[in-house]
Order: C-alpha cells, then structure tokens, then sequence
C-alpha cells in the first residue's frame, strides 16, 4: 500500500511512529534520487500538518539515521513551500553534469534562494561549492546574478564558528544563515497571518540585506504582531446597544476544515489562520466562525473578513469563502469568484488602521440570506448550504 494511503487510512497510528518509521513505508523504504520512495515520502510531507514537520526535523536532529540527512533536506524544502516559495528540490547525493543544490527557492520579483541543509556546522564548510552552484545557475539562465542569494539552513544552533567563516569570506554578501529551529518558527509565523503583502516581508529576511537603518526590521515585527494578533479567532458581531461591539471567543476551526477537506475530495493544508489549501496550491478555502444571535424569526451569524485575506484568496486558481455558522454542521461555501463582487454591498469599518468587511447571514424556516446595507436587497444563500 503506497504511503499516502497508508497514512489516510490510519492516521492515528501515524502519531507515534518516526520519521525513519514513516520512511520505511514509503516504495522500497529507500531514500535515492527519482525513486518511488522519494516521490511517495514527499507526498506524505505535501499532506501532514507543520507540527509533524517540525517534529520530524527533530528526530533527524537528535536522533540521526543513516538517511536522516536527506530527510532533512525534504522537510525543509518543504518548509519552504510553505513559506511561499516556488521550490525545486535538490539531489540527495551529486551526479556529474547536474546542479547539486540541496533546494532551489524561488519567489515573486526573480528573487532565488539556492539552499543548502547542513545538520551540523561543527566542520569546516566548503562555501566555494554552494558558491559554484549559483554561478553554474545563473550561467544556465536559471536565475539571475542581483536576485539570487545563497541560504545556509543549519541543524544545530552552535554556528558561530561558521558564522565567522561567512563573514571573513569574499562572499559574505551573497549568503545568509539560518537555524531549523529558527526556519520552523518562520512557518508557524507564516501560518499565522493572511495578508501576502506581510509574507513578503516575512521572505525578505532570508535574503541577504544590509542593516546600518533597522527600520524594516521593526516594520516587520510591528506589522506581523498586528496582523497575528487581529480578530482571527474571535467573531466580530453586531453592535449589540449600537455602541458597544461583542468579541465572543468561538474556535471549531479544525473541525471545519476536517469536513472541507472531506467535501473538496482532497487534504486542505494549513496555509495561514483561516486559509487552507490543497497540496498543490491550487485550490484555497477561507474559513470564519460565528455562533448564532437569535432574533424574532431565526438566527443571525457575523463575521469579519480582511482585505488582507481578499488578496490572499485571489492568488488561487480555484477559491472559496466558507462560514461556518454556530458549529461546522452548517456551513455556508461560496465560490470567491462569487463573494468577491458582494463586497461593494457590505457594511465596513475603517478606524485607526483597521479595516475589515461585515458579512452577516441570516436563517428563517431553512432559508439563509446574506445581508447587506439597507440599500441592497438580500440575497438567497440557500443554495451555498454545504450538505454532505
């Protein structure tokens, strides 16, 4: 049974196996190059959760295996992937007449990272080879010279051996260094935002840049705590005396996107707060909560929704917007290609900085309805109720 379905039809068991374990099951249980256990094992990283990853850079770091180096190398290409970046993997072990690059990331404006995975920097590293990747990239068309770094990502936190020998390099300027440890927390940052105009920002700092003026790296620490720290798990409702707006704490988030996942047909994997997407990062879906407000005829459900996570949305193939609405049993699924033009009809608030879009349904005898401003009828969401 090929390890995907293996782990779908037995995920729990998955828990407390290793990654070496999980390794085993995949082909042949052999980690080569264009092997079925490569593909399949990569597969597997594709589907699971950013705690299993970075609990399975973990026991690569403290207990070694004989592959465990090029089970590394998969989970932080991985992690890249998530991150944003457009990734090419790199060989396991060098052929002649190929690039030996551990990973090649790419990102939007011909940005490249050439990355390479080093589970320890207790030994001399030979930065001329990392260097002779990216000259051999860029003379292929690969990538280009000004938009290209190198980035060293490094297993055990004692580098300032290596960091030294960066530095007292000539190529100082074109490498950079970062932890897994340091890596994974990037990701979960990342996961904790939507706008993709932050996770720009949350990229550049695996690039090498020069910091004489640290004013981006402030911008940077201000605008993620800010974005990480807005109403995304708690529900934004009606002003109940019109003076006084109510955050109520609902989180079944997970199970929302348990039943999604189970609808699409396919995993949705943790992009950000609210946003999952497939494997292949061509379908995303939005989730909000609400719990119900009953009024004189049924009951109403509130949510907010970010032009951040607008534009977040806008960057898949396929997209939706989902509100679950009291419990993830009722789930109203729209087609963002759909949504998006109702925006222009919704109520706002703009204030200090703030700025978010009020989506508000109602339910009266089986019917939904979206309503909008007082100068726009409502609109028969019945249709868009998920059932299974």
């Amino acid at each position: 049974m090929p390890l995907l379905d293996f782990w779908k039809s037995r995920p729990d068991e998955f828990q407390s196996r290793t990654v070496q374990q999980i390794v085993v099951f995949a082909g042949d249980g052999k980690l080569r190059d264009d092997s079925a256990t490569c593909a399949e094992f990569r597969e597997f990283l594709d589907q699971v959760d950013s705690d299993s990853l970075i609990r399975y850079a973990e026991q690569c770091l403290e207990q070694p295996f004989p592959e465990s180096g090029f089970v590394l190398q998969d989970i932080v290409n991985q992690i890249g992937k998530r991150l944003g970046f457009d990734v090419k993997f790199g060989r396991y072990r060098g052929v002649s007449n190929e690039v030996g690059h551990d990973g090649l990331w790419r990102a939007s404006g011909g940005i490249a990272l050439v990355t390479e995975v080093k589970t320890t920097s207790a030994y001399q590293i030979s930065l001329d080879t990392s260097v002779s990747y990216r000259r051999k990239l860029i003379e292929q068309g690969s990538i280009s010279e000004l938009g290209s770094s190198i980035l060293y990502v490094v297993g055990r936190s004692a580098t300032s051996d290596f960091e030294s020998q960066v530095r007292g390099s000539r190529h100082a300027w074109d490498i950079r260094l970062i932890g897994v440890d340091a890596l994974a927390r990037l990701l979960k940052l990342r996961e904790s935002m939507d706008d993709p105009a932050i996770l720009e920002r949350v990229r550049s700092i695996l690039r090498p840049n020069e910091y004489t003026r640290v004013d981006g790296i402030i911008d940077l620490v201000f605008t993620t705590t800010n974005e990480a720290t807005k109403d995304e798990q708690f529900v934004i409702e009606e002003e109940i005396d019109e003076t006084v707006k109510k955050f109520t704490p609902v989180n079944f988030r997970e199970a929302c996107f348990a039943r999604l996942s189970k609808h699409v047909g396919t995993p949705l994997m943790k992009r950000s707060v609210a946003i999952h997407s497939s494997a292949d990062g061509l379908l995303g879906v939005y989730c909000a909560m609400s719990r119900a407000h009953p009024n004189a005829s049924g009951n109403g459900y509130w949510f907010g929704f970010h032009p951040g996570q607008r534009d977040a949305l806008s960057l898949f193939e396929h997209a939706h917007v989902a509100f679950a609405c009291g419990s993830e049993e009722q789930i109203i699924l729209i087609p963002f290609s759909t949504f998006e033009p109702w925006l222009s009809t919704l109520n706002q608030t703009i204030l200090e900085g703030r700025h978010y879009w009020h989506v508000k349904f109602e339910e009266a005898n089986g019917v939904w309805t979206n309503v909008p401003k007082a100068d726009f009828p409502r609109r028969d969401v019945t249709e868009f109720l998920l059932r299974e």
